[in-house]
């Protein structure tokens, strides 16, 4: 397996957090995780690594991402719809 594919299979797991709401939002890009370019699954797994309120406030509005997460924030708020 390659290392774009063993990173690819960590986001499921790395989409399982300590809040419903995460859960929640989070649950579609782990089913959607193939529909990721190769070149955007390294800063998926940066996005997943950040903090569960730091995270759930850029999703939800509250404070803005940093431009590098943009992109993936707003593929999440769409539910994970291209």
């Amino acid at each position: 397996m390659t290392m774009a594919g063993q990173e690819r299979r960590r986001i499921p797991w790395a989409c399982r957090r300590g809040l419903l709401e995460l859960d929640l939002w989070l649950a579609p890009l782990a089913r959607a995780r193939d529909v990721l370019r190769t070149e955007e699954v390294p800063a998926c797994l940066e996005l997943l690594a950040q903090p569960d309120r730091v995270l759930l406030d850029w999703l939800e509005g509250r404070a803005r991402p940093p431009q590098r997460f943009g992109q993936l924030i707003e593929f999440i708020r769409k539910g994970c719809a291209s």
